[in-house]
């Protein structure tokens, strides 16, 4: 696999990753005027769940290729439903969600998308477990302490009340609910210091450096996890100055390398037994 490569000194270098990190930190785009990139450079949006991981994604890019990447990550319902408006626009999006995909590729706002990786949900104790969480049956047994969050925006709130639901096990859940959340960093932040004995949470955040040494989590099984949130594309915009960097980039995003960086933030590649079965599971392929 050959990267597009340009020259670049190391000054260079140091000054796209604080510009990186300046763009990922004021999320402004928005509310602004859309800016072609330079030359050498690559405008990438991606919904926030996948923030962390694309910032270590375009370092390494940018270390084996020079080109500077100006990426931020957002909201998801509001990063979408701007781009869908044609209010906003990118070169690269980071979609969640499927039918966002498709919709943006019947809209013409994108000219082509491909999986780029899957989320997953777990049930998250304090470390040590001290309640004796195994399932979500246990989430419903008396006396147990449960927080979620269900205060947060969708898709991650619709998606815990869709494991409750599809599990059966809403009204036992709920009886036991002591706050509903709307910040899950917040939420997990209490949750390690023992004010609740479990929770539910997507995979990804059990890699998060605060909580990663402070928690034990458990698998859901498949058919109580609702599909719909699962599913994250990678999107090329018709905004695009550069196709040929354009898929570099996205080619890298679905390498080994790049998948394995996901993978690290809790998220399942496009290239394992799940990830594969998922992928003809839930048809996604470019429309």
């Amino acid at each position: 696999m050959g990267f597009l490569k340009k020259d670049i000194s190391r000054r260079q270098f140091i000054g796209g990753a604080l510009a990186l990190a300046a763009a990922s930190a004021v999320p402004s785009f928005i509310r602004g005027a859309y800016k072609p990139t330079q030359s050498d450079s690559l405008q990438v949006w991606t919904c926030g769940g996948l923030s962390e991981a694309f910032l270590d994604l375009n370092q390494v890019y940018t270390m084996h290729t020079g080109h500077n990447i100006q990426y931020t990550g957002a909201f998801a319902g509001a990063i979408g439903k701007s781009l869908l408006a044609e209010k906003s626009r990118t070169e690269v999006f980071g979609a969640r969600g499927l039918e966002l995909a498709k919709n943006m590729r019947k809209k013409g706002v994108s000219i082509a998308f491909e999986p780029l990786c899957f989320t997953d949900y777990v049930i998250v104790t304090p470390k040590g477990n001290p309640a004796g969480i195994r399932d979500l049956k246990d989430m419903a047994e008396p006396g147990v302490r449960v927080m979620l969050p269900l205060g947060a925006s969708p898709p991650g709130s619709a998606s815990v009340k869709g494991i409750m639901k599809l599990s059966g096990l809403t009204d036992g859940i709920m009886k036991n609910m002591i706050a509903e959340n709307a910040c899950v960093i917040s939420m997990m932040c209490d949750l390690v210091e023992g004010k609740a004995d479990v929770s539910i949470i997507e995979k990804r955040l059990t890699t998060h450096d605060r909580f990663k040494d402070r928690i034990e989590y458990f698998s859901i099984p498949a058919q109580f996890v609702p599909p719909a949130p699962l599913t994250f594309t990678i999107n090329t915009m018709k905004y695009v100055q550069d196709r040929a960097l354009a898929a570099d980039y996205i080619e890298f995003t679905r390498s080994q390398e790049g998948q394995q960086i996901l993978e690290n933030h809790g998220f399942t590649s496009v290239h394992s037994a799940r990830g594969l079965d998922l992928i003809e599971r839930f048809g996604v392929k470019d429309v």
